[in-house]
């Protein structure tokens, strides 16, 4: 059998599929049972931005047909492109701009929403209409359509769901939600309808709010729509349409259409910003704007976290709350903001179980916290109980126990029953009339009323209740007989003359009585007693009976007496006439008597006084007393009588007894409530609650327990009060910085109109809601005089009237008063003050140099720097330029440079002392030759002290160097060295070698100025001033500024000091004086004029000279002339003057003032831009580049008036320079773009542009002569010559770098135009309309206001925009006017009395109203809005309610401690002692 042989193809296919498998990843489960291979990974994005496709692959395991597909996407880089990339479809027809079409070339645009074949790259030629299909499908992730999320994929178009997911049917509702059920926005509608009658030229439609979405505006008739904006930083914008097209206003696309009778604006939104939609009154029929936009709901319900727990141990709970929150300034609001949305519905409180450990041993009890400082905890609220359900014998009764909830207001309301569970649920059922029903209790019979045959007996029958009495209830149909007939069994031998009489024994008329008496019921009824005995023997008398109206009251099982008049019916009588028998006389009276004593006698045997209980008991506990109750009472029928039945004199004493003994358990002795805390809003009064015991009955002395002694529940200790809402007032908050340190100035604070409401909640309100006047928010500060300081006045003359010269600067001191005024003083007064720069460079003109052969070669220079340095401090190294003279420290590292022009810097040559110093005798190994040119000197000693001369070619500069030696003493030669060799000098100068006399004319003034350190006070404090303030300039190796250790370097001009020295030798004033006021000068001025530190454009190495130095101040700060805050108040404005931008006095130092374009040569030396503001008060200057705020460096500064300084300005330099003034009133902004220019550099080019081209390096930049590349160059343009209806403007153009002749610039290109066309814009001016009737705002009595139209329109009187006309004078559109209607004015009641007679919450109001002057018949506060509202409300009674000492008021600090509440003021005041260690 043949072994298979291994190729190199073969090979190379196995490592194929190995590295296809490695780079799948493993099968699914449903791969496995499928012949797919597991999915490969993703491809790469089609798009980095704005949505793209990406895919993966699998192949097929199986040589049949695998079912399903072998490829699938998903959608990538959903994010955002940068607005400037541009749209996908318009980017691959742009690709297609370098292909030639039938011959051509085109600019491509594309075409959208193709509803053939979307997915086709078709594009249409620019300016031609031309449309071409140039490819048969786009790039995956181009979207099919404009304002769909469907994206082409292989040509096919793919839906895709708001979600960004292939194939997701998910969409977006109207609130711009995805997959939303349109609950965060609501739905508003609308219309409006102008009015022209009012009188004004515009009127609001509708606010549309930030973040609205499918807006749409109609408008039916002739007026126009506008828009507004406002974003939610502040900033306004408007718009006005005039023509159908798309607009942008605040990120946002509109769509307007304007028909011939009827606007429509459509918005998809969301709005960028709020839009307030206005009209534009055109005359004519009212318009109507119906309006239609889904709003956002921007204040929702949010849950808050679980309040603390109801119970610190043993169990409690806590619950959770909702809040009012604002989407757009997260934060939160009160609930009225809320519960404007009918949508919104605030979440019900959550429950959760906390604390559940159990209490400590210690403690024995847990405390239960309260449920908020407002809120009591929600309680167990019982009904009544209903009545019992049986009279007797055991029932029921109910009642119904509900949970509920005390809010803010004091309302009681249902609540959920979790909320209750912390205490125990008190029952809704319980047994009643648990006693015995009363029962008919029969006694024994009487005996038979006849001795023989058949006769009758009687029993007496009572209805006898649970406690033995008799008291009635018993039921009438089972009450038993009381009479029956009885058989003696004795035969009667009488004759039968009639029937058997009856028998009537007192006992028989008894039960016969008591039978008929009427039953007490349960209904008021009279009851009748028996009839008492006639008041006569003989004779007619009368008889009485007690007829009482009574009741049975069932639960009890009592009688109870009533008025007569709760009775119904008719009352019976109580007496009737009675006749005994006729009187037969005196006998007869006698016998009458006995009668009596008879009746007396059976008066004493059938009723007497017993004792029937006992009173209630006094007390309940404690020991009480009761006292025995004596009544009438029937010996035979034990029932209570009439007392008067009852012989008075046998009545018993009057028994009392003890009662109630036992000691009394703990109770709860709560004291008075406290005032509120508070007037109105919401406030909290306490009282003290504690667990007491008294000992005894009658003991003033009562114990203080733990609250678990006492039965629950404990009351409350803390409770709202005065919840109710407060006037509104108010609330100034702390005054702000002042705007000056000294001489008058002015701070200003912010005053809000605030109500406290019923809700403890704080509303700001407008502040026409307060009571006037309100308080001030500006007053004067800094009412101290200013220090004294130098003032500059103006520059003087230039020294030179061509070519370089100097300028030096006037200044005077001046002081600035209490009041702002200005007071100048003599220079001494500002000794100790830093002096501004008082020189500077300036060039009136190019000085003419004799014209020289154009085959003569031009000689090398050298830059020389005529400077001298005095060096103050030690330093590590300095760097010096030739020309000048240097006084300088031991130890100290120099390097001398020698700058040259056409020159090469490795061919110079250094002299010492005049010889070469290769040929010095002994070579200095501390001195060392750079192959660039320069000599660096390391630690400076005695013999490195003379004269080092630069040689390049012809031309030579000297350095003089010297060392201060010890006690900073020179060596000077004797003599009177203030007199210059000016001769000497000269010739010296002329011959490159200077004399001795040359070499130390400086010596005598710098020894001065070295002893002026140690000589006087005065100098002293000068020196320690410019030292301070950074006037003394330092140098170091790396060319920075350095810290205290550095070297300070003071550098003067050798012109200056000859000056000085030709004033010293004439006598003009005193040396010691001239020499402080030139030392105060020079250490001023250094940070403006040190030109020692200008780095040369050679090599890296040059740039270590020193650098200038710039005061460091913030970008914000005050021009120099602070005026005083005097005359009316004013905003800022910017001046911008009538002067060329850009002139100055010298071509190296530009100014220019802010304004327009700064164009400064690249070889200039500095820069200043101006900026001349105005304003009351003076306004503060602030600078920004580019939009960002200018930061302070080393090049780059503010001068003390406020102007811009940019030292060597360069590249990084260009921008945009916007300039703020601002202050309380408002602010004014004005902006320059700085563009860098290159000068001309040749044979011909003037004085001036050879300074300029005098710093440029020997790079490509450098040009000589004919050699120079010939250009256009181009003056600014002129004026226009008419101000509308087409000008012309004008401008030089001149050749640089071409011959001589008419075609010297034929190499530059077409010559630019020398004029243009300008103002192009038709001439247009305002116009009014007619004043419209006078019935708008009343602006005081009998003043009105009333309106008109002003407009802009052309010559030709069509209206045009108002933009056209921005420049012109606009006429007012509103004026004053009479109008009876506001003959108003206010009238006012008398104060209430004051709610309190001391402390800080009194107030009482009165009524305030608006009415006629005439009628006095009340009209609209609007009316009278004219004048201020007067106050309707005010504190009252603002006074100290103590002493003022320290001291708890209340027994309730303990608590307050407890709950925290120290911290606020009410519970502070009143536990003042136990607050303090908190």
């Amino acid at each position: 059998m043949e072994q298979p042989v291994s190729t190199p193809a073969a090979l190379s296919l196995l490592l194929a599929i190995l590295l296809l498998m490695s780079s799948r990843t493993a099968r699914s489960e449903e791969d496995r049972d499928t012949l797919w291979d597991a999915w490969g990974s993703w491809s790469e994005c089609s798009r980095t931005c704005g949505g793209g496709a990406s895919y993966s692959l699998r192949r097929c395991l199986s040589s049949k047909t695998c079912e399903g597909q072998n490829i699938k996407y998903r959608t990538c880089s959903n994010v955002d492109c940068p607005p400037e990339s541009g749209d996908f479809r318009s980017q691959q027809c742009s690709a297609h701009a370098d292909v030639r079409h039938q011959g051509q070339f085109h600019e491509w645009l594309p075409v959208d929403n193709d509803p053939e074949n979307p997915c086709a790259l078709k594009c249409r030629a620019k300016g031609t209409g031309t449309v071409v299909e140039l490819a048969p499908k786009v790039l995956d992730g181009t979207r099919c359509y404009t304002e769909s999320l469907d994206m082409c994929i292989s040509g096919v178009c793919q839906i895709v769901g708001c979600d960004l997911e292939l194939g997701s049917t998910a969409k977006e509702d109207n609130c711009g939600v995805c997959n939303g059920d349109g609950s965060s926005c609501r739905l508003v509608r609308g219309h409006y309808k102008s009015q022209h009658a009012s009188g004004k030229t515009e009127d609001t439609v509708v606010v549309i709010p930030f973040g609205s979405r499918h807006v749409r505006l109609v408008l039916k008739g002739p007026d126009h729509l506008s828009l507004e904006s406002k974003t939610l930083q502040g900033m306004r914008g408007d718009l006005s349409l005039d023509a159908s097209r798309h607009y942008v206003l605040e990120n946002t696309t509109l769509d307007y259409q304007k028909l011939s009778d009827k606007e429509i604006l459509r918005v998809a939104g969301p709005l960028g910003a709020d839009f307030t939609v206005k009209i534009q009154h055109a005359g004519g029929a009212d318009s109507v704007v119906q309006y239609i936009f889904y709003q956002p709901i921007v204040h929702r319900w949010r849950e808050t976290d679980f309040f603390p727990c109801s119970a610190t141990c043993g169990g409690g709970y806590q619950l959770t709350s909702a809040e009012c929150f604002d989407l757009r300034s997260n934060r939160v609001v009160v609930d009225q903001y809320c519960h404007y949305y009918p949508e919104n519905v605030k979440p019900k409180p959550k429950l959760q179980e906390c604390n559940m450990d159990p209490c400590p041993a210690s403690d024995g009890y847990k405390q239960i916290m309260p449920y908020d400082l407002y809120h009591p905890l929600p309680r167990w609220e019982s009904s009544p109980w209903t009545s019992c359900s049986t009279s007797c014998g055991g029932g029921v009764q109910s009642r119904a126990v509900s949970c509920v909830e005390e809010d803010m207001q004091g309302t009681i309301v249902p609540s959920e029953e979790w909320k209750c569970l912390y205490a125990p649920k008190t029952p809704i059922l319980q047994p009643c009339n648990a006693y015995d029903c009363p029962t008919w209790l029969a006694q024994e019979w009487s005996p038979c009323t006849v001795t023989c045959g058949q006769g009758l007996r009687y029993r007496v029958v009572l209805c006898i209740d649970h406690r033995g009495l008799h008291a009635g209830g018993c039921s009438p149909t089972t009450k038993p007989h009381i009479k029956e007939e009885c058989l003696v069994p004795v035969p009667c031998y009488k004759p039968i003359e009639k029937l058997p009489v009856e028998a009537k024994p007192p006992w028989s008329k008894q039960a016969q009585e008591l039978d008929g008496e009427t039953a007490v019921t349960e209904e008021p009824t009279f009851i009748q007693g028996r009839w008492g005995p006639c008041t006569r023997s003989c004779g007619a008398g009368t008889q009485r009976r007690p007829v009482r109206c009574q009741v049975l009251l069932s639960f009890s099982q009592t009688v109870a007496d009533l008025p007569d008049d709760e009775c119904e019916g008719p009352r019976p009588t109580e007496t009737q006439p009675c006749f005994l028998s006729p009187c037969p006389g005196a006998r007869e009276e006698e016998e009458e008597r006995a009668r009596e004593r008879e009746r007396t006698e059976e008066k004493e045997e059938l009723y007497d006084w017993e004792y029937d209980g006992f009173t209630d008991c006094s007390e309940t506990c404690g020991g009480g007393m009761q006292e025995a109750v004596v009544i009438c009472v029937n010996k035979q029928t034990r029932e209570a009588s009439d007392e008067d039945l009852c012989v008075s004199a046998r009545r018993p004493p009057q028994l009392v007894q003890g009662c109630n003994t036992e000691p009394c358990p703990p109770r709860w002795e709560s004291s008075l409530w406290s005032s509120c805390s508070a007037t109105c809003g919401v406030g909290l009064r306490t009282r003290s609650v504690a667990c007491t015991l008294r000992p005894t009955r009658g003991s003033n002395r009562t114990e203080t327990l733990r609250d678990e002694e006492c039965r629950p529940p404990k009351p409350i200790p803390v409770q709202a009060c005065n919840r109710f809402d407060c006037p509104p007032t108010w609330i100034p908050r702390d005054w702000g910085q002042c705007s000056r340190t000294c001489g008058g100035g002015a701070q200003k604070r912010e005053v809000l109109c605030k109500q406290r409401l019923a809700d403890g909640s704080v509303l700001e309100l407008p502040d026409t809601f307060c009571p006037s006047p309100n308080p001030p928010s500006l007053q004067a500060c800094a009412r101290v005089a200013c220090p004294p300081r130098w003032v500059p006045t103006d520059w003087s003359q230039c020294s030179a009237t061509c070519g370089e010269g100097t300028q030096r600067l006037l200044v005077v001191c001046r002081r600035q008063g209490e009041s702002g005024h200005y007071q100048t003083l003599l220079p001494d007064a500002c000794s100790s003050a830093p002096r501004p720069g008082t020189v500077r460079p300036c060039s009136l003109e190019p000085c003419k140099s004799p014209a020289k052969p154009s085959v003569s070669k031009a000689e090398p220079s050298i830059l020389a720097q005529r400077k001298v340095y005095i060096q103050w401090r030690k330093g590590r190294k300095l760097h010096f330029i030739v020309g000048g003279y240097a006084y300088l420290l031991p130890w100290t590292s120099v390097v001398i440079r020698c700058p040259t022009r056409r020159f090469r810097k490795g061919h110079i040559r250094w002299l010492k002392d005049g010889r070469p110093l290769a040929a010095l005798p002994a070579p200095l190994p501390r001195l060392t030759v750079s192959p660039l040119g320069y000599i660096r000197i390391q630690q400076l000693q005695a013999s490195d002290a003379g004269v080092y001369t630069c040689v390049a070619g012809e031309t030579q500069e000297n350095f003089v160097l010297k060392m201060i030696g010890s006690k900073r003493k020179l060596a000077v030669p004797l003599g009177d060295f203030w007199l210059p060799d000016e001769a000497g000098d000269k010739k010296n100068v002329q011959q490159g070698a200077p004399t001795a006399a040359s070499l130390g004319r400086y010596d005598g003034v710098v020894q001065r100025l070295l002893d002026m350190k140690d000589l006087s006070p005065g100098s002293k404090e000068l020196l320690e001033s410019a030292e301070k303030s950074g006037g003394l300039a330092t140098a170091t190796e790396d060319g920075g500024g350095g810290g205290g250790g550095t070297a300070m370097i003071l550098v003067a001009e050798t012109r200056t000091l000859d000056e000085v020295l030709r004033n010293l030798s004439g006598g003009h004033g005193s040396k010691d004086t001239v020499l402080a006021q030139l030392l105060g000068e020079l250490t001023h001025s250094h940070g403006e004029n040190n030109e020692s530190t200008l780095h040369l454009q050679e090599e890296p190495e040059s740039s270590t000279l020193p650098p200038q130095h710039v005061r460091r101040t913030n970008t914000r700060t005050a021009p120099l002339s602070i005026q005083p805050l005097t005359g009316p108040l004013r905003k800022p404005t910017i001046h911008v003057p009538q002067r060329p931008i850009g002139a100055s006095v010298s071509p190296l130092e530009p100014v220019a003032y802010v304004g327009g374009s700064v164009l400064v040569p690249r070889q200039a030396i500095r820069l200043r831009l101006k900026c001349q503001a105005q304003g009351n008060p003076e306004p503060i200057l602030t600078w920004a580049k580019d939009g960002e705020e200018l930061q302070s460096s080393s090049r780059v500064g503010l001068l003390p008036d406020g102007s811009l300084l940019i030292r060597s300005p360069g590249e990084a330099d260009v921008g945009l320079y916007t300039c703020t003034a601002h202050n309380h009133l408002g602010s004014a902004s004005l902006s320059s773009a700085l563009h860098l220019t290159d000068p001309s550099c040749g044979d011909d080019a003037t004085a001036v542009n050879n300074t300029l081209c005098m710093n440029m390096s020997n790079g490509s930049q450098f040009c000589h002569g004919q050699h120079c590349p010939q250009r256009w160059l181009l003056s600014a343009w002129s004026s226009c010559t008419a101000p509308c209806g087409g000008g012309v403007q004008t401008r030089r153009v001149y050749c640089q770098g071409g011959g001589e002749g008419e075609h010297r610039c034929r190499g530059a290109g077409k010559r630019p135009p020398l004029s243009q066309s300008c103002n192009t814009q038709p001439c247009s001016q305002w116009t009014a309309t007619a004043w419209g009737p006078c019935h708008g705002h009343c602006v005081g009595l009998r003043q009105a206001t009333q309106h008109r139209h002003v407009f802009c329109q052309d010559r030709n009187g069509t209206k045009v925009t108002h933009r056209m006309c921005g420049a012109l004078l606009r006429p007012p559109s509103q004026r004053n006017c009479t109008s009876e209607a506001c003959s108003t004015q206010w009238r006012v009641g008398s104060w209430t009395h004051c709610t309190a007679t001391c402390g800080r919450h009194g107030f009482q109001s009165r009524h305030v109203a608006c009415a006629h002057s005439r009628t006095g018949k009340p009209a609209r506060e609007l009316h009278c809005s004219w004048r201020p509202r007067p106050a309707s409300w005010q504190r009252c009674n603002v006074q100290s309610c103590g002493r003022g000492e320290c001291r708890d008021s209340t027994r309730y600090c303990d608590k307050v401690r407890q709950l925290d509440l120290c911290p606020l003021p009410q519970f502070k005041s009143r536990c003042c002692q136990s607050c303090r260690t908190t």
